[in-house]
């Protein structure tokens, strides 16, 4: 690890100002994930904003028009475990809590979960090329080992997946996430958050240079009666997502008035289809019905060879999904679900 000096900021102006001063500067949170890039010296700052003690950052607090907003340094056991989060938004919960270590969460702040760069071995690797870390050298992964990589909006340039569980949940809640940078204060749709790689695999997110996450809001829909997520990985503890899932439901009866279904492990972000969603609405909550939304999910989903077996798992977790949603004390451990 290189040299550096460590700022600490006493507002979100003060931190801005603090990144501009030195060009390789960094936001430091719970900083998870930046010491591991560290580490593999990927990213070498010369200088650290320390924003953990920026009051603005770590609150949950109601909105006027009844949704919350998270503060984007509160940490994510203290958001999986908040009452209001707990109560009225469920899924959240049940998707922070499956990720990582509880040591991890304990730290981990939410902007920083948003920001989390992939776990893709080639990019962690510095002997070997990797476009997401050296633009225009290559990707090795759509020839060698991918077994952990993409089926969905994957590009000429990068098949890395993006590895937040948070991000899924938010994703399937319609969040919306507030950015203040040298240019003032603005609020990005989640969808329009992270990127595809397209040509330029590097850029993870939409976030100008020298922004700051200050906050995310929820909608007041918290879908607290008909939820779910599921996560499919080697080991139970502690492993990245093969592919999960996270549904919400808002039914009539047995009749779909609402849902979203979004996909992690799967894409460079993720992922929903409105066709999807929309072909669901008015039809009853059927695993038939699941099994032909999750065909127009994965309708352009491509295997790469040791990552083909991930669109039949992906298939099977959304309807599996699906069904677990109808009944969310299915998610206990040993629950099955309903038929």
């Amino acid at each position: 690890m290189n040299n550096f000096e460590y700022r600490r900021a006493s507002d979100t102006k003060d931190a801005i100002n603090l990144i501009h001063q030195q060009e390789k500067s960094k936001f430091l949170a719970g900083g998870t994930n930046l010491i591991d890039l560290w580490k593999y010296n990927i990213t070498n700052p010369t200088s650290l904003v320390d924003i953990n003690h920026i009051a603005e950052l770590s609150e949950i607090k109601a909105l006027p028009d009844g949704g919350v907003r998270l503060g984007a340094g509160f940490k994510n056991a203290d958001t999986a475990y908040h009452p209001i989060i707990e109560q009225q938004y469920p899924l959240l919960s049940k998707a922070i809590l499956a990720g990582a270590s509880a040591q991890i969460r304990n730290m981990a702040s939410n902007g920083g979960n948003l920001l989390q760069r992939t776990r893709c071995y080639y990019f962690y690797d510095p002997e070997v090329p990797c476009n997401k870390r050296v633009p225009g050298s290559g990707c090795p992964a759509k020839l060698g080992y991918n077994r952990i990589h993409a089926i969905l909006g994957t590009s000429e340039q990068c098949i890395a997946v993006f590895p937040s569980d948070m991000c899924i949940a938010l994703a399937a809640l319609d969040a919306l996430v507030n950015v203040e940078g040298p240019e003032g204060k603005r609020t990005i749709n989640f969808a329009d958050f992270h990127r595809l790689p397209d040509d330029r695999p590097d850029l993870d997110n939409t976030l100008k240079p020298g922004e700051l996450i200050i906050s995310i809001d929820l909608p007041e829909k918290g879908f607290t009666t008909n939820y779910s997520y599921l996560k499919l990985r080697d080991r139970h503890s502690y492993a990245f997502a093969l592919v999960s899932v996270a549904t919400a439901m808002e039914l009539d009866g047995d009749t779909i008035k609402d849902i979203r279904i979004a996909l992690g492990g799967v894409a460079h972000k993720p992922w929903r289809s409105k066709e999807a969603e929309d072909f669901l609405i008015g039809k009853n909550a059927s695993a038939e019905n699941f099994s032909t939304a999750a065909d127009l999910i994965l309708k352009d989903a491509k295997g790469f060879g040791h990552n083909d077996f991930k669109i039949k798992l992906a298939k099977k977790a959304i309807i599996r999904n699906g069904l677990m949603a109808l009944n969310p004390d299915t998610q206990l451990p040993g629950a099955k679900p309903s038929a």
